[in-house]
């Protein structure tokens, strides 16, 4: 069998192992210290009123959270000219309904919002099988104020996958508290973690959410490269 990496006795691998769990171990210290420090982040109380579209008719941003006091707002990308959602997104969200049950239960709603107009995010919610919760944010300046889509210099408008994190309070009161972008959201799709644990890692080339060379719709995937999210390339 030919391959890149050297063969070497258990004891070699040991010592090898054992080197890298140390830096491991040193991470996963670090990052347990950074999400502390994510929890004392200062909040910003949400004071406009916005307006979500859903399949049942227009929402508030309170709306959202059910009964809960938590919720997690996935941008997924998704502009109203597009004919499908961006395929990085689709790759993230497919991990999303297995884990709303956990959520739920530690007082966490979690749902999508999308600027494409609802009709369009329902018609793709059907086809790609998701249960979740998917609010369009047409017509209002959510997704603006909370830069998942940023007006460029040319007119364009350009969409950020991202998460946005909101609490509300015994009186109703409404804050933001966090979000991350691009790759500050990675943690959420599981089988990154798996293909980190996989001998051939990724297999990525280029930048994060570059994903053409491997990443399909979940339902394309004995589809040609030449069949990937036309938007997202």
């Amino acid at each position: 069998m030919q391959t890149q990496h050297s063969v070497v006795s258990r004891q070699q691998w040991d010592i090898a192992r054992d080197a890298l769990l140390s830096r491991e171990k040193t991470l996963t210290h670090a990052m347990d210290a950074l999400a502390r420090d994510r929890l004392d982040l200062p909040w910003v109380q949400v004071e406009k009123r916005y307006q979500f579209q859903s399949a049942h008719g227009p929402l508030g941003l309170a709306d959202l959270f059910g009964a809960k006091s938590q919720l997690i707002i996935y941008h997924f990308m998704f502009d109203p000219d597009w004919e499908e959602g961006c395929v990085g997104c689709s790759f993230l969200v497919d991990h999303l309904d297995s884990a709303l049950t956990h959520l739920r239960h530690h007082d966490v709603s979690v749902v999508a919002v999308g600027r494409a107009p609802i009709a369009k995010l329902e018609a793709f919610k059907r086809r790609m099988g998701w249960k979740f919760d998917w609010y369009s944010s047409e017509g209002c300046d959510f997704n603006f104020d909370m830069r998942a889509s940023v007006p460029k210099a040319d007119g364009s408008i350009e969409e950020r996958s991202g998460a946005s994190a909101f609490f509300r309070d015994p009186d109703g009161e409404i804050f933001h508290t966090y979000s991350a972008f691009e790759r500050g959201v990675e943690r959420l799709a599981g089988a990154y973690n798996y293909l980190d644990f996989a001998p051939l890692g990724r297999n990525e080339n280029g930048p994060h959410f570059n994903l053409g060379d491997w990443v399909r719709h979940h339902d394309r995937y004995d589809a040609t490269a030449a069949q990937a999210c036309s938007a997202c390339k």
